[in-house]
């Protein structure tokens, strides 16, 4: 139902028009304003679609890294970059514009592209928490790269299923300019709403409670972990260190570097969690708000809302690439060496000389030796 009271009939839903939509008189935000959220958008999506193709071609041309963790990971920004291709300029476009100039059947589909890839890639992020939980509290280390294979398929299976009733007309879809994209818009139709609680609680609320319920019994066995090897420590005398305590602080020394492994690998995913949840919580609030809040759907500031919650939740796509930059070495050298010779500041050392240099090296394991 529109703001003015006009709509067409759609499959029994409603879909409002261009026409309609350039009636309303939205209030949108000043072009200069615009014009920069539009130039920082393209700059998020070439960074966002060189660091994802970066985390792909990794996985892609080097079998050692082929495993279980980093199938996913590149299964993740394969879903960054189809978003940052098929949603992200066009939003960009119609920033500047204010008006959607690509039709009424494209704004169902990129509407519809927006929900996938975004689905996708909040069901891998999922997977990767319950296996972090699943190795780290419960000891049980499952996932291979045959099973994580069935199982990104299964994902995106379900992510097409959850999201295409947006495409054939099962809800409102906003064709702007009240919006710099289409979006869901208001509707009173029961079965509206509740495909709209659907895909909001698919995409955000089940997601976040399980990561989160997975990362608070994550942090609670780093942190009975770390007790334990801290009292067993304390409890050790000088005068004891037989072979038998030997033996034993090798194992504490052990368990201790294993510690240190997983929490560092443990903070990276917990980086990207909170990443994730700062983004898509305004933009699951702001869209049940659009369909059963007429007044503010109606409001002379949800064009200014829309487009700034719209855009916090396309800066996850960038945010990933930024933080495996950051926090995986392993990455960085990945993305020196891709780069053209003209590009890399330093020449590259030959590793014969790199070890005279730095000794230390002879003891890295190179990608053929052991798996990521």
């Amino acid at each position: 139902m529109a703001c003015n009271g006009t709509s067409t009939e759609t499959h029994g839903f409603l879909l409002l028009n261009v026409s309609t939509m350039s009636a309303l008189g939205a209030t949108t935000l000043s072009a200069p304003f615009r014009i920069s959220l539009a130039v920082v958008m393209m700059l998020m999506i070439m960074v966002g679609f060189l660091g994802n193709t970066v985390v792909c071609v990794i996985v892609y041309q080097r079998p050692a890294m082929r495993s279980a963790i980093n199938l996913l990971l590149a299964t993740l920004a394969f879903s960054d970059i189809m978003l940052s291709l098929c949603c992200m300029p066009f939003t960009a476009v119609t920033l500047i514009t204010v008006n959607w100039r690509f039709g009424d059947s494209f704004c169902r589909l990129s509407a519809m592209l927006y929900w996938f890839f975004v689905l996708e890639g909040v069901a891998i992020l999922l997977i990767i928490s319950v296996d972090r939980f699943l190795i780290i509290v419960q000891r049980q280390d499952k996932l291979n790269p045959r099973r994580a294979k069935a199982i990104i398929a299964v994902s995106w299976a379900l992510s097409f299923c959850i999201s295409v009733p947006s495409l054939a007309g099962w809800t409102l879809v906003e064709v702007p300019t009240r919006a710099p994209q289409c979006v869901l818009g208001y509707t009173e139709f029961p079965a509206g709403r509740a495909y709209v609680v659907t895909l909001v609680v698919a995409v955000f609320f089940v997601p976040f409670g399980v990561m989160l319920c997975s990362y608070m019994c994550i942090l609670n066995a780093f942190r009975k972990n770390a007790v334990r090897v801290h009292n067993q420590s304390n409890s050790l005398d000088l005068r004891q260190l037989t072979r038998a305590g030997l033996r034993r602080l090798q194992r504490q020394h052990q368990v201790s570097v294993d510690l240190s492994f997983k929490t560092k690998a443990f903070t990276t995913i917990l980086i990207l969690f909170v990443g994730f949840s700062l983004c898509w919580l305004p933009h699951s609030v702001y869209s049940l708000l659009s369909v059963f809040s007429r007044r503010f759907y109606c409001s002379s500031s949800f064009h200014t809302a829309s487009t700034c919650i719209l855009w916090l939740s396309y800066l996850k796509s960038v945010f990933n690439p930024i933080v495996y930059c950051w926090r995986i070495k392993k990455f960085r050298e990945a993305c020196i060496e891709l780069l053209p010779q003209t590009f890399q500041i330093l020449p590259k050392v030959p590793e014969r000389i790199r070890r005279r240099i730095q000794p230390s090296t002879v003891y890295v394991c190179n990608e053929n030796q052991s798996a990521v």
